[in-house]
Formats: structure tokens, C-alpha cells, sequence
């Protein structure tokens, strides 16, 4: 592959931090957040700029923390999105990447505080931008962030690895018969409760015209073919 293989130039790649445990139950699988940048590396050596938001679902979820207070969980949520980034971060620079890590919250000890200007540079001068701490707000999700952040930079697509192979008419854990779609819309995401993200995140979408590629990180090597235009997972647009 070369840079003329590129469907995409600046895509914004959401990673759950469920992807990163592997088959953990939670924490982190170091050989898999390697692997996850390794494909990384080979977009970014083809001339991808890269942002990232990570999730941090592998070390807290925030609304299942019972009857704690959803602010003070929320913002538990967002430091364990920090741990994951700068995990991601020091896995691309053993790669050879430069890496910047950006906060929501200011944390200037470990990461530079998001400025959007600041962050478009970094992608324009080559370096991989790893977002963390979500929004800074509580009760909204890193697929939020996903879609805030992708529609800042101006990403062109924002790619969703996930668990699974695309978007699912039903859950294909549960029903055998589950049809995947190959392109969906956001309106019938939105009527439908399909799975893709919550719906405050693909409202956003919608209303930015940012298209979202759905599809498995079982390969982490998908994440090359997504930006390459390969016809892999679902494609959820206007």
C-alpha cells in the first residue's frame, strides 16, 4: 500500500477501553495495545493524520458505579480514560511515532490541555493526537467525544472499533438471524436504537455530516484496510 491507497487523510479513531484488556476483564493487555499500534504506525507511515479518543470502560464505567454521585463517577470515568492514553501513547512512541496526549481537564504534568488549534497542528506536523478525559463534562459518553472532537479537527470519517463486525439489526449474540447492514443511515440509527453509539453522539453526527465506519478490531490490522476505503464493517451516513 501507498499514499495513493488512501480513501481517507485525517480520521478521527475511537477505541473502547475494552478493546485495550483484551481478554481481560479489565486493566490493560499490553501485547494487544501493540498491537493495536502497530496498524497505527502503518496508517500514520502512509500519511494519515491520526487523533484518537479513547474510552475507559476497562477500568471504571461511571454509569454503573451504583449509587455514587454521577458527577463524581463520570469524572472517575475520565481519569481512567487518561490511564489508557498514555498507555496508547507510550506503545506508538516504542513504535518510533510522536505522540500527543490532550486533556479535557488540565493535567499539565502528564498532558497538554486540549486547544483545538494546537491539536490540528500536531496532525498537520505528522504526530498521532490522543485525546482523553471525554468532554470534561459528565453524563457525556467518549462516543460524544468522538463525535466533538472529530467535527473540531475537521476529521474526514470517524472509524469505530469495536467488538463486533458492523451495525447489527438486532444482537447477533443473542439472535443467529441478525442481518449486518453494509451502509446505514443516521436517521434510521436514530429510529431504530441501532447500536453505533449513543444517541446524543450520532445526533451529532448527523447534524455535522461526519460519516462513522463501524468494524471489528479481532484484526487490528482493519483499522489500515478502514483508512484504505477497504470494504470491511458498516458505513453509517447521511
Amino acid at each position: 500500500m501507498n499514499a495513493l491507497d488512501l480513501k481517507y487523510k485525517r480520521v478521527l479513531l475511537k477505541l473502547s477501553g475494552e478493546a485495550l484488556a483484551g481478554k481481560k476483564d479489565s486493566g490493560l493487555d499490553y501485547d494487544v495495545v501493540t498491537e493495536i499500534c502497530k496498524s497505527i504506525k502503518k496508517c500514520v507511515d502512509l500519511g494519515v493524520e491520526m487523533a484518537i479518543v479513547v474510552g475507559g470502560g476497562n477500568f471504571w464505567r461511571g454509569r454503573s458505579s451504583g449509587k455514587m454521585d454521577r458527577t463524581r463517577a463520570d469524572h472517575m470515568g475520565m481519569l481512567a480514560t487518561v490511564i489508557n492514553a498514555l498507555a496508547l501513547c507510550d506503545a506508538l512512541e516504542q513504535l518510533g511515532l510522536t505522540v500527543r496526549v490532550m486533556t479535557a481537564l488540565d493535567m499539565h504534568a502528564i498532558a497538554e490541555p486540549y486547544i483545538r488549534n494546537r491539536a490540528v497542528q500536531h496532525l498537520g506536523k505528522g504526530r498521532v493526537v490522543i485525546f482523553g478525559c471525554g468532554t470534561g463534562n459528565p453524563f457525556f459518553s467518549t462516543d460524544t467525544a468522538s463525535a466533538l472532537r472529530a467535527a473540531e479537527i475537521d476529521a474526514d470519517i470517524i472509524l469505530k472499533a469495536t467488538m463486533v463486525d458492523g451495525v447489527y439489526d438486532s444482537d447477533p449474540s443473542k439472535n443467529k438471524e441478525a442481518r449486518r447492514f453494509d451502509v446505514v443511515t443516521f436517521t434510521e440509527v436514530l429510529n431504530k436504537e441501532l447500536a453505533v453509539m449513543d444517541m446524543t453522539a450520532a445526533s451529532m453526527c448527523r447534524d455535522t455530516k461526519k460519516p462513522i465506519l463501524v468494524f471489528s478490531l479481532e484484526d487490528p490490522d482493519n483499522i489500515l484496510r478502514a483508512v484504505c476505503g477497504e470494504d470491511i464493517g458498516t458505513i453509517v451516513m447521511q
